[in-house]
């Protein structure tokens, strides 16, 4: 199931920095906000979607989660980072 997605975006300078010393590239934080798997309001004004992503080798699942300020216009993605601790952060749909 996908969530909503975010339309249109701008990468800040920040997250610019944090997805390339995390190894992420724009392609991917691309593919994330055009369908999420997952969209969860942080507080007001900020969200994070995220996505289920096979990386490595030997190949891994990980949850690559994406910060976006939806308060603005266009938003703004804030950060992006992958992690492997999956149960912390996924949530089962009802």
């Amino acid at each position: 199931m996908t969530a909503a997605p975010v339309d249109r975006w701008i990468i800040t300078a920040h997250a610019k920095f944090e997805m390339d010393r995390r190894g992420l590239d724009e392609a991917l934080v691309r593919q994330i906000l055009e369908a999420p798997e997952q969209r969860w309001s942080l507080r007001p004004g900020r969200d994070v979607l995220h996505s289920r992503v096979r990386a490595g080798e030997p190949a891994r699942t990980y949850l690559v989660r994406v910060i976006v300020d939806v308060d603005r216009t266009p938003p703004e993605v804030v950060t992006a980072y992958r992690t492997s601790r999956m149960a912390k952060y996924w949530r089962e749909e009802p």
